[in-house]
């Protein structure tokens, strides 16, 4: 998943008030009898920096049999293009599978409220492809974070610091841990300085000798980022869950960095959640970490509903942003067990 070194003067040194620096290589084996379902987000300009965004959406749904053999269930992609510089329109979307109602989004924001106006527009894609589902609930966050691309990359090609894109304000005061008032980030916009721009550690290699570990994952380029999940689902009287959460970003040298990684483990019965632990891996600043405690709100929640329960229950300083997104993701769990 790591380009090839690009020797750069021009990266920024670890800030100073960075995050936990910890992240996870590797991937586990896959159990018999288990699903495992991976998904990607490619955050992307072809264009140049100041040119579209594209996002190129891949998932895979893979069950692992009791003699080990490995049977694909089903795949799912997308690709978007967004008005990043502009009034962050989707200007473009086109799915597999082509679901035609989902022209109707076209135009919108894609950002505040894209979940909603999805859901109205296609209230039978769940039941039809909960994988592209997943995908594009990712949409208005993958736009977010691709905000980092566009500003350490101007920073580093142009020697520019700019502030956030005329179409859409990327600093939500306390709306996370992240963003908490007199934080890192807070203190530096209060005080009339450019925001502080994320330096994450470089990444470890998900990829195994398991040519099955993971769907296609390309390699990326500079100041490209990436989104990947994976969703272990063991099934049993209690029910097993092991997920990874990580968001990158390929600096100008071409190394590929984590901003966001978690590890969540779960056990489930009778349709919900009996025990979780959330783990950081690598986080961007000192206020993040302790968002990890807010999935104990979940334990005695039940899988299905889960999307609008953290939706309309998880807010404020005490949470994660991607946190939030990968707790959202568990709402597939019965839905790979279904598949079993």
């Amino acid at each position: 998943m790591t380009v090839p070194h690009l020797p750069s003067a021009n990266v920024a040194p670890l800030h100073p008030r960075h995050g936990i620096h910890d992240p996870g290589s590797g991937t586990p084996d896959r159990v018999p009898g288990s699903a495992r379902r991976t998904t990607s987000i490619d955050m992307l300009r072809p264009d140049g920096l100041r040119g579209r965004l594209v996002l190129v959406g891949r998932g895979r749904d893979l069950w692992t049999a009791a003699d080990g053999s490995a049977h694909v269930l089903r795949t799912a992609g997308f690709e978007a293009e967004v008005d990043f510089t502009g009034d962050w329109s989707l200007r473009a979307l086109r799915t597999d599978p082509d679901r035609p109602a989902l022209a109707a989004v076209l135009g919108s924001n894609a950002g505040s409220g894209l979940r909603g106006r999805i859901a109205a527009a296609d209230p039978g894609l769940t039941a039809a492809s909960g994988l592209l589902l997943q995908l594009l609930d990712d949409i208005p966050v993958t736009t977010l974070v691709s905000g980092l691309a566009f500003a350490a990359g101007t920073r580093a090609l142009e020697g520019q610091a700019p502030g956030p894109p005329e179409g859409r304000s990327l600093f939500g005061r306390d709306m996370c841990a992240g963003f908490a008032d007199g934080g890192t980030i807070m203190a530096e916009l209060d005080a009339g300085n450019h925001p502080p721009l994320p330096t994450g550690p470089p990444a470890g290699d998900l990829l195994t000798e398991d040519p099955l570990a993971w769907h296609d994952l390309p390699p990326l380029d500079r100041h490209a980022t990436r989104r990947v999940r994976r969703i272990d689902v063991v099934p049993g009287a209690e029910i097993r869950v092991d997920v990874l959460f990580r968001d990158s970003y390929v600096r100008e040298d071409g190394v590929e960095t984590a901003i966001h990684e978690y590890d969540v483990a779960l056990t489930g019965a009778d349709g919900a959640i009996t025990a979780i632990t959330a783990t950081p891996r690598a986080l961007p600043w000192v206020e993040c970490p302790v968002a990890a405690a807010s999935a104990d709100r979940l334990v005695g929640v039940r899988f299905d509903g889960l999307r609008a329960h953290v939706r309309h229950t998880f807010g404020g300083t005490s949470t994660c942003t991607h946190l939030n997104d990968t707790l959202r993701s568990l709402e597939a769990v019965p839905e790979l067990l279904d598949l079993l």
